[in-house]
């Protein structure tokens, strides 16, 4: 690692923890006393339910902020979520139909608005080119998670977030527990000793079964398929590890302030794989996950990662020190550490609270750090299950390629591809064959 880049982390996560717990005492009208004007511009790029719902929650900071363009790859999605915001928002909504850009440029069009905060919920494979665009272009960034499907979109990350800090730019992402008041109290104590050594950490995210996507229309590209199915192809949505544990495996990045420097595990295709001989039309990544991971200092963590019914499912994050332990669900066996009565407030709002707060005072704010790592941290672990390897950050960092497509456009055939019979089996990585680079 840079010693540049390793200082601009060291930077954030030591002092914008502790500025986004600080803040949680204001409240949006000091935010907007200290903006530069009456009036705060956002464009969206990415406009399904995750690019709207985060455009809702920044609207919800203050009345002045105003929606002024949508980016989607279909029109469909560009004109459900104008409306769904407008019936919602009212003024804050100026977004005309010469505004509202459709196609796999049309983010290049909504930043070229005139905007202050470029808002990214597109499938995360699209993210590492997009962040690139919005910085060059100078606009702030909110980009949900995870922040890259594979190492070429972490080594992108990287180079522009050294672009956004020359250039003063904040950077937030969706990692939400980044901003919970307990998580935040918790991780305090952490860092701080209460919990004496850490001995080791596990964390666990395991969900109910996710859908398959839907069938493929008749007359519909095999690109266009998988885009509006991305969850399901790891080159758009890096499977369901990446897409789901990024939040769980952040959490114990957070706790030894570092990312891992190795992983080793197993995974495999258990529910999808009865799915797929019933005639569903499955991506190609895992349904469980495994790990083993170490950081520099030898720190153990383990993870569970499943997508099954009727299956335990816990989604927690525990950091075993020599003198207490943390459970990270909202309960803490340390002293009492929050007011069980407290109400809790919504950490899908403070994060855009604390990134406007940022901006609007210039304070240092740079998320698209941390947003790299916990994406990395998840990217080894499915290289570990897909290979059966020992799978080191640093040759996976240096050596993996970047599998997204250079210059998409609705020509351009996927990187995959399905059989005859439109199934994906064959393409399912193989432990033991499956070469990460």
């Amino acid at each position: 690692m840079k010693t540049r880049e390793a200082s601009s982390r060291r930077d954030f996560i030591g002092t914008g923890a502790k500025a986004a717990a600080a803040s949680l005492t204001l409240t949006a009208p000091h935010f907007v006393h200290a903006a530069a004007s009456d009036e705060f511009k956002i464009v969206l790029v990415g406009a399904g339910g995750r690019g709207t719902g985060a455009t809702a929650d920044s609207l919800r900071v203050d009345k002045r902020i105003k929606l002024v363009a949508i980016a989607d790859a279909f029109q469909d999605r560009a004109e459900t979520s104008r409306k769904l915001l407008k019936e919602r928002f009212g003024p804050q909504i100026d977004v005309p139909d010469e505004r509202l850009f459709v196609g796999l440029e049309a983010y290049n069009d909504a930043l070229a608005c005139d905007a202050d905060l470029m808002i990214h919920g597109t499938p995360p494979g699209f993210r590492p080119l997009h962040y690139r665009a919005a910085i060059e272009a100078g606009k702030h960034v909110f980009m949900e998670k995870p922040c890259c499907v594979d190492a070429g979109g972490y080594r992108s990350l990287l180079q522009t977030n050294k672009l956004a800090d020359e250039k003063n730019l904040k950077v937030g992402v969706g990692l939400f527990r980044r901003h919970m008041p307990t998580y935040l109290e918790a991780m305090g104590r952490v860092h701080d000793g209460d919990i004496g050594k850490i001995q080791f950490m596990r964390c666990y995210c395991n969900m109910t079964a996710w859908g398959g996507g839907a069938p493929h229309v008749d007359g519909m590209s095999e690109l266009e398929h998988q885009i509006r199915n991305w969850r399901v192809f790891d080159w758009l949505g890096g499977g369901r590890l990446v897409e789901a544990h990024c939040h769980e495996l952040d959490v114990m990045d957070w706790a030894m302030q570092s990312h891992p420097v190795e992983v080793n595990g197993m995974g495999g295709r258990q529910a999808i794989r009865g799915l797929v001989a019933k005639g569903g039309r499955f991506g190609t990544d895992f349904d469980h996950h495994f790990h083993e991971y170490t950081y520099a200092d030898g720190t153990k963590m383990y993870s569970q990662c499943r997508q099954m019914v009727n299956c335990w499912g816990p989604m927690t994050e525990h950091v075993h020190g020599d003198r207490a332990v943390v459970d990270l669900n909202g309960k803490m066996r340390i002293s009492q550490a929050r007011d069980d009565g407290q109400e809790p407030e919504n950490p899908y709002r403070l994060e855009h609270l604390h990134l406007l707060d940022a901006i609007w005072n210039d304070k240092p704010y740079n998320e698209g750090w941390i947003g790299a790592d916990s994406s990395m941290t998840s990217i080894i672990g499915r290289e570990a299950s897909y290979s059966g390897q020992v799978i080191r950050w640093d040759e996976l960092v240096a050596k993996a390629p970047d599998v997204f497509p250079k210059d998409l456009t609705w020509e351009t055939e996927p990187p995959v591809m399905p059989d005859e019979q439109g199934r994906y089996d064959h393409l399912v990585p193989i432990p033991g064959f499956y070469k990460p680079y």
